[in-house]
């Protein structure tokens, strides 16, 4: 919030900051449990994992990384699967569905690849999750060139950057304000990512340096 009010030219320091905050009633959103949405009960090959926790690119479509998350409705599950370009935070694919199958993320896939064109030889980094695992995902990787990479079993900071984006959008939308319907939990989404993630939301410039600080922020 510092950050943020100094780039638009107010001089102003933390404590300040943090006490108008308290005045008016603004308060960080706390992290919730979290729901697994990796089903790794499958007999598909796993990739090795080519990235490695080196979240760096010097160019676009060099890295790329994809998982699915989730957000509660009165309707029952949301869920949202995104692909997320390294260079930086940007999300350049995403899909959501009331379930958790192979076609979320092959469509999450297909809009990357749609906005990029084909970015041949880009490592395409994921969890073992079994959408991603399929023969059918797994065809259009090979169809487009893409170098497979996938994180160690049940190990989150190996995909430590989207798993920093998801937490963001919960903190910042799904948290703060819970939606009735799928629907509207969908069109929340889209205009979070396309109004404001995308072209206006200040990102933080070390979790995207250090494999350490991406641990700090998904702790």
């Amino acid at each position: 919030m510092t950050e943020k009010l100094k780039k638009i030219g107010l001089d102003i320091g933390h404590r300040r900051v943090g006490r108008l905050m308290r005045q008016n009633g603004i308060s960080a959103v706390e992290t919730r449990k979290h729901k697994v949405t990796a089903d790794s009960d499958y007999k598909f090959n796993i990739a090795p994992n080519l990235l490695d926790r080196d979240f760096m690119a010097e160019a676009p479509n060099q890295k790329w990384a994809g998982d699915i998350s989730y957000d509660w409705t009165r309707e029952n599950w949301l869920y949202l699967a995104v692909t997320l370009d390294l260079r930086s935070p940007r999300i350049i694919g995403w899909a959501v569905s009331n379930s958790i199958r192979r076609d979320l993320v092959i469509r999450a896939l297909n809009m990357a690849i749609a906005f990029r064109s084909s970015p041949t030889g880009c490592i395409h980094h994921t969890d073992r999750g079994s959408q991603y695992c399929s023969h059918d995902y797994q065809k259009i990787l090979r169809q487009h060139g893409f170098k497979v990479s996938m994180s160690g079993k049940s190990n989150c900071y190996d995909n430590a950057a989207v798993e920093t984006f998801f937490k963001t959008i919960k903190a910042e939308l799904i948290w703060r304000h819970p939606r009735k319907t799928r629907r509207k939990a969908e069109m929340a989404i889209f205009e979070y990512i396309n109004g404001f993630y995308n072209p206006r939301r200040r990102h933080s410039a070390p979790s995207w340096k250090s494999p350490d600080a991406f641990e700090r922020n998904v702790a």
